[in-house]
């Protein structure tokens, strides 16, 4: 006897009101609580107004038949037990209802104890199916909520990783006077010119973040000719030249930087092809690198060195004209210019305010 603290709904759909009548006093009897429905419209309405746990369907009856039934009743109660009543000419039929999503069925004339036994087999396979459908909810809730936080701890290890890359850019840069900032102030810089050329801010946001990193390399590089006042000798240059490959092959483990790598690589290499390590030329080079060339350039210009005086922007820009169109893609050119500009513009304005 299927009783429970709250009693399971059953609907009856049947167009024959002595079967439905004689079927609801037998199941209120098991103690079940039993709607009727004459047709499948009813049926329908029937399924809307109340909760229904199992389905007791005629399959031929005026109207909407068992068979179309089936999967409309489906899909308004997914976990719903349908049970078939069917003529034995209707086995096939039946068997198709089940296809669409029936558990069971039951030939007519209708032998009670089999329908009791039938019941309980489908509501225990309900109950299961429900189980099952929690189950996968709750797995895919709690796939979801691990993912998230798997995502979170690799973004927040990614951020650690480039925060001690550019700590080691700044105590490098650290140990020499006029090189002191180099890589932050080619950061800010490169990101203007990106802004200035249109560039997404994701794009900007990498460009920035290549700034930062973009001489890492020198690392690999001995300290006594990265502190070297006089020129370099051609094996000491070609030394240096080495620090965008070691500052690659430094990055290449951090596979979230994508495109930085790149940039950090090839921000020696120049419009014409005539650059470093791998004499690229024109769109050949990474717009990145391109980007953060000039902007090194234009930071070595206007930075004191003990081997010359640091220039004024005005002129810095002007002397840079000449590269444009042989080390300078032209277009980051016109971008660094009208950056630079803008930038001399705000300054005179903030002097002016204050």
């Amino acid at each position: 006897m299927a009783v429970a603290d709250a009693p399971i709904s059953i609907l009856v759909v049947d167009d024959e009101e002595p079967i439905r009548n004689a079927l609801k006093k037998f199941l209120t009897q098991q103690g079940y609580d039993v709607v009727t429905a004459g047709s499948g419209d009813e049926a329908i309405r029937a399924l809307q107004r109340q909760k229904i746990s199992v389905v007791l369907l005629d399959v031929r009856m005026p109207g909407r038949s068992g068979i179309d039934l089936v999967p409309q009743i489906v899909e308004l109660e997914p976990s719903i037990a349908i049970l078939m009543l069917t003529a034995v000419n209707d086995a096939t039929t039946a068997a198709l209802c089940m296809q669409r999503g029936a558990m069971d069925y039951l030939t007519k004339p209708i032998d009670l104890s089999d329908l009791a036994r039938a019941i309980v087999r489908a509501i225990r396979r309900r109950d299961t199916l429900i189980e099952q459908a929690n189950l996968n909810q709750w797995l895919k809730e709690e796939v979801a909520v691990r993912t998230a936080e798997l995502r979170r701890e690799r973004a927040k290890l990614e951020r650690l990783s480039v925060a001690t890359l550019e700590a080691l850019v700044n105590a490098l840069e650290a140990k020499d006077p006029f090189n002191r900032g180099h890589s932050a102030r080619v950061a800010d810089l490169g990101a203007m010119i990106a802004s200035e050329m249109g560039l997404t801010d994701e794009q900007v946001e990498l460009i920035r973040m290549a700034g930062r990193l973009h001489d890492i390399g020198k690392i690999g590089i001995r300290e006594e000719i990265l502190a070297k006042e006089g020129p370099l000798t051609t094996e000491e240059y070609e030394q240096v030249k080495q620090h965008v490959v070691i500052g690659s092959q430094i990055l290449a483990p951090l596979s979230h930087l994508g495109d930085i790598i790149a940039f950090v690589r090839s921000h020696h290499e120049r419009w014409d092809g005539q650059g470093y390590p791998d004499r690229l030329n024109h769109e050949g080079i990474p717009l990145g690198a391109r980007i953060l060339g000039a902007a090194e350039i234009y930071d070595a210009l206007t930075t004191s060195r003990p081997y010359q005086e640091k220039m004024p922007p005005d002129v810095a820009i002007e002397r840079m004209r000449d590269l444009a169109d042989s080390v300078l893609d032209p277009a980051v050119y016109k971008a660094l210019e009208a950056a630079v500009r803008r930038r001399q513009t705000l300054v005179y304005l903030d002097d002016a305010r204050t």
